[in-house]
């Protein structure tokens, strides 16, 4: 149910990018099989996405190796501020599943090779970050051994 929400979600921020119209607008394009996920999860990406996708932005840039940002694909941008809106707003979603999601929405919606690209930026946020989001993580959102070892 949460990968379909994420998809909600991934659906009209890409939408609200090209047009800055109201999330009612953006929601008619949408069919009612689709908007069956617009729940409270959901809603809550795109209320954190509008508010701290620059704060997501800067975060990001500095783990991207070997690229320019402004040459990310707009899709890619939009999952990878998602991915790293779960992580620090979203106490109970454990990093891994993070990720995990993060890589299935790339390797659905953007290019093939773009779940690899979203899985080193967010792989590589997760470690440089890993004291923070111990504090943050709560619950069944607690990092494992795995994440926090190293």
């Amino acid at each position: 149910m949460r990968r379909k929400e994420r998809e909600f979600a991934l659906k009209i921020l890409y939408a609200h990018e090209f047009n800055d119209e109201s999330l009612e607008t953006h929601k008619k394009s949408l069919n009612d099989k689709e908007l069956k996920y617009e729940t409270e999860f959901s809603v809550n990406i795109i209320d954190f996405y509008k508010k701290h996708f620059k704060v997501a932005d800067e975060t990001i840039i500095e783990h991207i190796k070997n690229w320019e940002y402004n040459r990310v694909a707009i899709i890619d941008k939009i999952i990878l501020r998602i991915a790293y809106l779960e992580l620090m707003y979203f106490p109970d979603i454990p990093p891994e599943a993070t990720l995990n999601e993060a890589i299935e929405l790339a390797k659905k919606y953007s290019t093939p090779k773009s779940g690899f690209f979203v899985n080193g930026v967010i792989d590589s946020i997760i470690k440089d970050q890993r004291n923070e989001l111990k504090e943050i993580k709560k619950g069944r959102g607690r990092i494992s051994k795995i994440v926090s070892s190293n």
